[in-house]
């Protein structure tokens, strides 16, 4: 399927990855993106909800899990419908990193992928629903979770792999996504469990 890129989603792109190029966000760009980071973070989160907060803290992490499930795989399916093909491979001038190393595609760069993987963004579906569902069972963490997957989706247009449109779709995936999650603990599994007041 061909999928025209609007004018205002173009020009941000060009705003994000060429004119507001830095050297600092060159080095800091590829670590927000980078999934192994945010799963490293998990695992630590996981232990720490078991020995401080009891087993009851580890369903909630294991239902934010599924909700991350849910929304990578809701993204797939439509990736796999729509074909948009990532800027790095369809536009003139766009910044991307490959091995490591900076590269920018040429003024006179031609085309030749047909189908993509861009629309929408798994990172950006993804860190929103891990955002919400954070803010959700952890009410304390206030709105701090939501610099999440803003500074992921950033990052993915920075680094020349999606469009911002591809991003602001997979943050509604990732709305969806938690909504779901928080139905299912909340008449699914919560009144399954022991009575909150009794430490497991």
């Amino acid at each position: 399927m061909f999928f025209k890129t609007p004018a205002l989603d173009a020009y941000l792109l060009s705003l994000i990855n060429q004119q507001w190029k830095n050297p600092f966000f060159d080095a800091l760009m590829p670590v927000l993106s980078n999934p192994f980071i945010l799963y490293a973070l998990l695992v630590p989160l996981l232990v720490w909800t078991w020995r401080k907060l009891g087993k009851r803290q580890i369903i909630l992490v294991l239902v934010l899990l599924a909700g991350v499930g849910i929304a990578d795989l809701g993204t797939n399916v439509v990736k796999k419908t729509i074909h948009r093909v990532r800027p790095l491979n369809a536009l003139p001038l766009v910044h991307y990193q490959e091995d490591g190393h900076w590269a920018q595609r040429p003024a006179d760069f031609v085309p030749t992928k047909e189908r993509g993987t861009s629309y929408p963004s798994a990172h950006a579906a993804n860190t929103m629903c891990i955002a919400l569902l954070a803010m959700i069972f952890w009410p304390g963490l206030k709105k701090w979770p939501l610099l999440l997957p803003l500074l992921v989706g950033y990052s993915r247009v920075y680094l020349g792999k999606h469009y911002p449109l591809d991003v602001a779709a997979g943050w509604l995936f990732g709305v969806a996504a938690a909504a779901i999650s928080w139905l299912l603990w909340t008449y699914v599994v919560e009144p399954l469990l022991p009575s909150p007041g009794k430490r497991d």
